[in-house]
């Protein structure tokens, strides 16, 4: 059974409709189907979809990224990866089921596959505990982690969770520590890893993966600090503003792309992932490949400050170099001819000034 989203009502009577003349049993017994009928109307979702999907606002985005029927981290790993090998524990506590960690091989090539999985159903939701990670999740990513940093193995994270698991028994056994931890190895490896979010990419949770060379979004997936409605409680002490908060918060692949916080976006097939789960796949496949034959003839060394610098970018104009004259190799912030002029004239700026009331005055006394 499918399921639909409040926006798209029109498009569910169509789909009804079309099911209904695909049938040959009709209210006056077995019927001749009218392929004609069936193929303009469904040339008319197509165009609905196409209307729709392409005036999506932020919390429409955020809608379709939480949808039932959007394929989970476990599918892609299943038709993007061959031989794969599920791993499990973290060696300290137990196995958490919200996570899929293990080996396999893309392109003939061998990487480390991690998953935050929701379920597809009620029990396996249950099971999974809804993609909500606890501190035995992270510590197992981050055995794994270093585990195929030693053998320069490639990571490949699959992100889809509304954030870190808030349970009494979670703290009790360091979650804030356990998500340090993992963004800590992330950073600090040596191996290329890239992060795809598939649907929700949520506070901390999230970000404990996906501090990565890439980050690539899919075109309908989120990418934020707090979910919408807990942005409108906290500011406006209103979940009902979720629109708002969501449009003020720029969580959307475009939105994070301009600002340059993710480096790719997939787009999707037309309504979204769930209806050509088979085509999104291979699209994320290519863009995996992709991606990691660009680091192929970088050093350890090149890939680690490749994914230093490209963080401390975010919200500056060039970023941080590594300077040649260096003997230390240190990371040197550069400014964009634009900002040293503004630092210069903000620094001089008495300077200027006074410049400016004697050019003022001389002009003056020559204008008298």
């Amino acid at each position: 059974m499918k399921n639909y989203l409040d926006f798209e009502k029109e498009i569910k009577a169509l789909e009804q409709e079309v099911d209904g003349l695909k049938s040959p049993f009709g209210s006056e017994g077995i019927s001749e189907v009218d392929t004609d009928k069936i193929k303009n109307t469904q040339q008319e979702i197509n165009q609905k979809l196409e209307e729709i999907y392409s005036n999506l606002n932020s919390w429409q985005r955020t809608q379709v990224a939480r949808h039932e029927d959007r394929p989970k981290a476990n599918f892609y790993i299943k038709k993007i990866f061959s031989q794969f090998t599920l791993l499990s524990g973290d060696r300290y506590f137990g196995d958490d089921k919200s996570v899929i960690a293990g080996f396999g091989l893309i392109d003939n090539k061998s990487v480390l596959v991690i998953g935050q999985e929701k379920g597809e159903d009620l029990n396996s939701r249950i099971e999974r505990n809804f993609g909500m990670m606890r501190p035995e999740g992270y510590r197992k990513c981050i055995r794994l982690m270093k585990l195929a940093d030693r053998f320069q193995i490639p990571v490949i994270s699959f992100i889809d969770t509304p954030g870190a698991y808030p349970g009494i028994g979670a703290e009790q056994r360091g979650q804030a520590s356990a998500i340090a931890n993992s963004i800590e190895c992330c950073m600090s490896l040596t191996v290329p890893n890239i992060s795809i979010i598939i649907g929700e990419g949520g506070s901390g949770g999230a970000i404990a993966l996906a501090s990565s060379n890439k980050v690539i979004m899919l075109e309908n997936s989120i990418y934020s600090v707090i979910s919408p409605e807990g942005c409108a409680s906290i500011l406006w002490r209103d979940p009902s503003k979720s629109l708002q908060a969501a449009e003020a918060m720029k969580l959307t692949a475009n939105d994070l792309l301009k600002l340059k916080i993710i480096d790719e976006v997939v787009p999707e097939p037309l309504g979204g992932a769930h209806r050509d789960p088979d085509s999104i796949a291979a699209d994320i496949k290519y863009s995996i490949i992709k991606n990691l034959k660009n680091f192929e003839s970088l050093t350890k060394e090149e890939i680690y400050d490749h994914r230093k610098s490209k963080f401390l970018q975010i919200g500056r104009d060039q970023g941080f170099n590594k300077s040649s004259t260096s003997s230390e190799g240190n990371l040197t912030y550069k400014d964009s001819p634009a900002r040293k002029l503004s630092n210069h004239i903000q620094k001089n700026k008495l300077v200027y000034g006074g410049l400016g009331l004697v050019a003022l005055a001389a002009l003056i006394a020559l204008i008298t």
